[in-house]
């Protein structure tokens, strides 16, 4: 399944749960005028004087039109106690999955402004988004719960001043604080070193529970992010929805781009990813970056407005150390 179809697919589903809401309400109403007889008849009052009031409006008769509007006020309370008295409260409410955009996906405001995407949808195309990367199965696996300190050595690099142990126990002190803060203070994330040395496990650690609190999250990798940024520019008409996972990069709460520096470089490319970092940082929507370079190879492979970004707003993490996916793989753990 690719990305548009993966928008459609939520976008029908947000479809049938409102039609079926309103099917529910129905039936509720059909049992309601049987059993109460009475309601269908205020209910048909209501839409009588409700017609009236038009043609009250066009004559200028202000009088009629308040004589009708307090008697179907008196009409509605007698509905309501009726239904109430009868059935519960709400009986003849949809009962929508969301309160808030009413299962349209969308929330809509006063004339002139746009409408914008509900919390309940942007989650929801997340979700689906990660169900493409199989990344649901990753988080259970790699989270906080699972971060084994046992798989670093003790053993101080004199370069670094400090063990691998000892950096992992920041590093984790660190990911639990962005995490605590996360809607308090805004920071971002540039995880650097060597393959194999925990930074996509770290990203997993931090999605996992900003997933758990309600936050959104979008997992991506670089070259499926600059897959994406070319189809977007070169194959834009034959797409049904062609700004919809770039919408999805500006809107979630955290954007996690693992392995940057894998994927092929073009100019157009390197000013897309400028300008999705340039525009979370005005919007000020946290990013986590992972990369296998380091500083001073960024410089070399991004253009300087790109990493003046990192070094002015990002925190560099520092991963070193030997390849824990090898010690993992011979059962190398200490204990």
């Amino acid at each position: 399944m690719t990305y548009k179809a993966a928008f459609r697919k939520v976008m029908l589903e947000y479809e049938h749960a409102r039609d079926s809401a309103d099917i529910m309400r129905e039936e509720r109403k059909t049992q309601a005028y049987l059993r109460v007889p009475e309601i269908a008849e205020i209910d048909k009052e209501i839409s009588r004087l409700g017609a009236s009031l038009s043609r009250f409006a066009l004559a200028g008769d202000d009088i009629a039109m308040c004589e009708a509007r307090e008697k179907i006020q008196k009409l509605t309370d007698s509905r309501e106690s009726l239904l109430t008295s009868t059935f519960g409260e709400n009986y003849l409410k949809a009962v929508y999955r969301c309160d808030i955009c009413m299962d349209m996906g969308h929330v809509f405001h006063a004339i002139g402004r746009p409408a914008t995407r509900c919390v309940c949808l942007k989650q929801r195309l997340v979700d689906e988004y990660y169900s493409l990367s199989n990344m649901k199965a990753a988080l259970g696996e790699e989270n906080f719960d699972t971060y084994d300190l046992r798989l670093f050595s003790q053993e101080i690099i004199p370069a670094e001043g400090l063990s691998p142990y000892a950096n992992m126990q920041h590093i984790h002190d660190m990911a639990l604080k962005f995490v605590t803060n996360f809607d308090t203070q805004f920071d971002n994330l540039l995880l650097c070193g060597e393959p194999g040395l925990g930074k996509t496990f770290v990203c997993h650690c931090i999605a996992k529970d900003l997933l758990d609190a309600g936050r959104t999250v979008l997992y991506l990798t670089a070259p499926r992010l600059c897959k994406i940024l070319e189809d977007y520019r070169f194959n834009r008409d034959a797409m049904a929805e062609p700004d919809e996972m770039l919408a999805a990069i500006d809107d979630v709460d955290l954007l996690i781009l693992d392995d940057l520096g894998a994927e092929i470089s073009t100019v157009v490319t390197s000013a897309s990813l400028f300008d999705i970092v340039n525009q979370r940082l005005l919007t000020r929507k946290h990013t986590v970056i992972s990369t296998n370079l380091m500083p001073d190879s960024l410089e070399m492979q991004y253009s300087e407005r790109i990493v003046s970004r990192f070094f002015g707003n990002y925190q560099i993490v520092k991963f070193f150390g030997e390849d824990i996916r090898v010690k993992k793989k011979y059962g190398a753990i200490r204990r």
